[in-house]
């Protein structure tokens, strides 16, 4: 419990300073001590792609990159990369288009649940395949700045 309330902590104070966010919480008594999460930094996206340093998944999934903005809502989706069950490092997503410098972006942890083929991303914006994880209600995601 203590050691849940530093983590909230410190990703708060973090937040605070702009530069890194990221949402974990526990996957339950099932998966040990393993802590879901997305974290990425802001960063360049001239490249057409966008990359988060490190995500923990609790089953093979996406990283998904919508488009956000000041209300922190998940808009379209603009990008996705597979995940594997575990610790993924580097992830990086090819954007289906362009964003300018300033615009914000969530990287969220998504599922591969429900849709009709494997490996495949089926999701759409408010659809259940495919669909974002939560953790006590909470979407498992962070938010960065394009720069």
């Amino acid at each position: 419990m203590v050691r849940h309330f530093i983590v909230t902590a410190l990703v708060a104070l973090v937040f605070a300073a702009g530069t890194v966010i990221s949402i974990t919480a526990s996957a339950g008594s099932n998966s040990g001590d393993m802590k879901l999460g997305v974290m990425a930094s802001d960063q360049d996206v001239t490249t057409g792609t966008v990359t988060a340093d490190k995500i923990v998944a609790h089953a093979n999934g996406w990283m998904v990159v919508h488009r956000t903005g000041a209300d922190m809502k998940p808009g379209p989706v603009i990008g996705y990369a597979p995940l594997k069950i575990g610790e993924n490092a580097d992830v990086s997503a090819i954007l289906t288009e362009p964003v300018k410098s300033g615009e914000m972006l969530m990287l969220m942890l998504h599922g591969e649940d429900g849709g009709m083929k494997t490996g495949g991303f089926e999701y759409t914006l408010g659809a259940k395949e495919d669909g974002p994880v939560r953790v006590d209600g909470k979407l498992v995601m962070t938010v960065i700045t394009a720069k």
